[in-house]
């Protein structure tokens, strides 16, 4: 698990898993949480049974199909069953203690967002594309507390030295800011993109004051899964909830 002593509202907590503790056999060794990478359902299901135990979580977690996009799903008046149900999407929201809101990752960039009330939260899976697109601007919407007064978390993701694109993923970014090009640093033909970077310089666009990041690169460092790294691999998940 990682562990920072990041500032939380009261009433917020989170949690963000490592690839270890399950019990996932290779490659997805161990605690692969995520049904769609080819492990055995039966050890993700395992895997995800340790998580309310392991980091004191009350609430039924919502998991999500993720998909690169933009969709957030709100989760404050889901019921039981519909919590058990599939989500399409790549980010949740909710303002009641009934749900906590995980997200995937194994590169990507996990994003956690609250108010400084700890009476909202939010999770967002922020691959390049789904970051490009927007998927942080959609989740904050959500909020009805004005983005200065929110706070956001950056977990584990693949680092600026480590994450190669083309020079068309430079080119969606700066079309939609030209400071951008800020986060790249030619690579050969290519570019490394900094990630996090990105993220935060749309978070601070958008109003948020508060922000926290990992720093943790999940390329280098082998206590987390990378798909960039090993391909056939598992998920962490990245977690927030409001504890009443």
């Amino acid at each position: 698990m990682f562990k920072a002593s990041w500032p939380l509202p009261d009433n917020v907590a989170i949690a963000m898993t490592n690839r270890h503790g399950g019990v996932s056999k290779p490659p997805y060794d161990s605690l692969n949480l995520g049904l769609h990478v080819g492990d055995a359902a039966a050890d993700v299901m395992a895997n995800r049974a340790l998580l309310p135990t392991a980091h004191s979580i009350q609430s039924p977690l919502v998991w999500l199909e993720q998909v690169h996009g933009t969709d957030i799903i709100d989760c404050s008046r889901l019921t039981t069953a519909d919590i058990a149900s599939p989500h399409i999407g790549d980010g949740s929201y909710t303002n009641s203690a009934n749900s906590a809101l995980a997200i995937m990752t194994a590169d990507c960039l996990p994003v956690l967002l609250c108010n400084n009330a700890g009476t909202e939260v939010a999770a967002v899976h922020a691959g390049w594309r789904g970051l490009c697109d927007g998927i942080i601007e959609a989740a904050v919407s959500k909020f009805s507390s004005p983005a200065t007064e929110l706070i956001a978390y950056l977990g584990p993701a693949i680092g600026p030295d480590a994450f190669e694109v083309g020079a068309e993923v430079l080119q969606y970014f700066t079309e939609k800011h030209p400071q951008a090009t800020d986060y790249f640093k030619p690579h050969g033909a290519k570019y490394l993109a900094d990630l996090a970077g990105l993220a935060q310089m749309r978070l601070a666009l958008l109003g948020i004051p508060q922000m926290y990041c990992a720093n943790r690169c999940t390329f280098s460092d082998s206590d987390y899964f990378s798909y960039r790294r090993e391909q056939q691999t598992g998920r962490m998940a990245s977690v927030i909830w409001l504890k009443s």
